[in-house]
């Protein structure tokens, strides 16, 4: 029998850590208005780790920037970066959805009017049964 592929918790979790210390500025700032249940009273996660199977020999996983896990709700902030790793970020929804996962972008500069975003959040959380 084949072995299973084994994950090394530990630096997937240091990696969380290291994203959850070096947030970008449009992350803290969507940050303080999701923490304490503050949107619809759900619970959002920061820099989560969300595993899935890479392909036939191992495992691998992406970290989200913000997680509701009641509603299965991945929140990506997008800045500049975000241009460049199109192809790259269609892979990675195409995966998380494969997974149940609900996934909303937001871009840097909606984040200046903040309480259209709050609001676009909540109705979005509140669409999924």
């Amino acid at each position: 029998m084949a072995k299973s592929p084994r994950f090394d918790f530990n630096v997937i979790k240091k990696h969380a850590q290291e994203l959850r210390k070096n947030m970008t500025e449009s992350e803290r700032l969507l940050w303080n208005e999701l923490r304490g249940k503050k949107v619809s009273g759900y619970r959002f996660l920061r820099q989560h780790p969300i595993l899935f199977k890479g392909n036939l020999t191992r495992y691998n996983y992406f970290i989200a920037d913000f997680y509701c896990d009641k509603k299965k709700v991945i929140l990506e902030v997008d800045g500049p970066i975000h241009e460049e790793s199109e192809e790259y970020d269609r892979y990675r929804d195409s995966e998380l959805e494969k997974l149940g996962m609900h996934i909303l972008r937001i871009k840097n500069e909606e984040l200046e009017k903040m309480n259209e975003v709050l609001n676009k959040i909540s109705t979005y959380l509140n669409q999924i049964n």
